[in-house]
């Protein structure tokens, strides 16, 4: 308590005074109280009577201005995390870098962040702590509503709703930015990239999910600064890209990253592909991107390990073929190594974890087993746990522009038939072929490598 009294008396430790916010009552901005989560509301109402002040504040608040239904509210308040915490029973603060609370009712969690202000006003060096490129190691300093509307990002995300009063607080024009569909970095773009490299993946992902445009300002250092993504860690990145990717507008978001140069910084080894300037190799990632965008406005499931298995399809071919024609491999050794290096050259960028590790490869693998139907083995494949992922791989392939011999048709046409069709239509294919005796010597003529977009 001490420590607060002390930032918050101290002249030295101030930030320079923020405009006075425009207060926009209800019958002016047009937001309800009804439109938000009913928990989020209990939580703020909790703080409220406890003496904290507390605002629904961020995406919630923005995307319902724009007509939009969130899926996700925050809210912000002077309280710590620690009188935060003490007053939720079922809460937890979570965190290191950047402490907050999440309050858990049944499946919703609603966050909670204390006003931070500028990290160069802490008093206790545990509180803040910066690299030497700028990048905010740990940020824990905290201020008032002011100072916290100074840190956020954008000025989109920086409008505060009191659902007791029904205003809307606007510290940083952010409405007059939302009216002309713009965003807008909140103070120096370029400090605020260096503070945290995860903004410029954020400026793109909104940009593409709003179709908003970037101000100048806002958009000009992004693609100086893209080598900066190299100092966070892989496994937010991994977090990162799946909202990039799963947001609903990963065709455009693609088109962004790539701009911006972005791309690289997360999918090194398929931009380098992509540099070649193969347009069979750019229609297969912007088809996988479009695909992904109608199975999630069609509500359907979108995974982890699908997204990877399509992004780093491009690098693992090039690896096979590489293996094969130069080191003079088999197939089947040159899949192992090429998958082996390309999954070990991603992993320095975005984390996968194991969970979709292992299914992403048997996407791939499914890949070389589904050309070979005769016999048991079409009725096999269909009963493999990872047959429906790896069946919609092949389709991705053929819609890019590789030709399989109609092999996706049949094998559509496999899962709609009744079995005595499934019988026929394995029969047609001829007999299954006799496997060779393996020679102890090694042969110098290889079969080719797998399929390639």
């Amino acid at each position: 308590m001490l420590n607060r009294l002390l930032k918050l008396f101290n002249p030295t430790k101030t930030l320079s005074k923020m405009p006075t916010p425009k207060i926009i009552p209800a019958s002016e901005h047009g937001l309800r109280r009804s439109q938000f989560s009913p928990n989020a509301i209990k939580v703020i109402e909790k703080l409220q009577e406890a003496g904290f002040s507390a605002f629904l504040v961020g995406g919630g608040v923005r995307d319902l201005l724009l007509g939009g239904q969130p899926k996700d509210f925050d809210v912000a308040t002077n309280a710590t995390p620690e009188e935060t915490k003490n007053l939720f029973r079922n809460s937890m603060i979570i965190g290191r870098r950047f402490r907050i609370v999440h309050v858990r009712f049944g499946r919703e969690i609603i966050e909670v962040t204390t006003f931070r202000a500028h990290h160069d006003q802490s008093l206790d060096p545990k509180d803040a702590a910066q690299s030497q490129t700028g990048m905010l190691l740990r940020d824990n300093v905290y201020g008032d509503i002011e100072s916290d509307a100074a840190r956020r990002d954008f000025s989109i995300n920086a409008l505060y709703y009191d659902p007791s009063t029904g205003n809307l607080f606007d510290y940083t024009n952010g409405l007059k930015d939302l009216k002309r569909r713009v965003l807008q970095m909140i103070g120096d773009p370029e400090a605020r990239y260096k503070e945290d490299p995860v903004r410029m993946l954020r400026a793109v992902r909104f940009s593409a999910k709003l179709g908003f445009a970037l101000t100048e300002n806002t958009a000009e250092p992004i693609k100086r600064l893209a080598p900066l993504m190299s100092h966070v860690s892989s496994a937010r990145l991994f977090e990162e890209v799946l909202k990039l990717m799963m947001s609903g507008s990963a065709t455009s978001t693609l088109q962004l990253l790539r701009e911006y140069g972005l791309f690289g910084a997360l999918f090194p080894g398929t931009e380098q592909c992509l540099q070649l300037g193969d347009e069979k190799q750019l229609q297969f990632i912007n088809q996988a991107a479009l695909n992904t965008d109608k199975r999630i406005r069609q509500n359907k499931k979108v995974t982890p390990a699908f997204i990877y298995a399509a992004f780093l399809w491009l690098p693992l071919q090039a690896a096979i073929r590489k293996l094969v024609h130069d080191d003079k491999m088999s197939v089947a050794d040159a899949v192992r190594h090429a998958e082996h290096g390309v999954i070990s050259q991603q992993l320095t960028c975005t984390a996968i974890p194991k969970r979709f590790l292992i299914p992403m490869r048997e996407i791939w693998a499914l890949q070389l087993r589904l050309p070979r139907r005769e016999g048991r083995k079409a009725f096999l494949l269909l009963e493999h746990p990872r047959f429906r992922a790896a069946y919609d791989f092949l389709l991705l392939r053929e819609q890019s522009g590789e030709h399989l011999d109609g092999l996706g048709l049949w094998w559509t046409q496999f899962q709609d038939a009744s079995e005595e069709q499934r019988e026929a239509m394995v029969q047609q294919l001829g007999k299954p072929q006799q496997r060779r005796r393996k020679s102890r010597r090694r042969s110098n003529s290889n079969p080719p490598p797998p399929a390639s977009t």
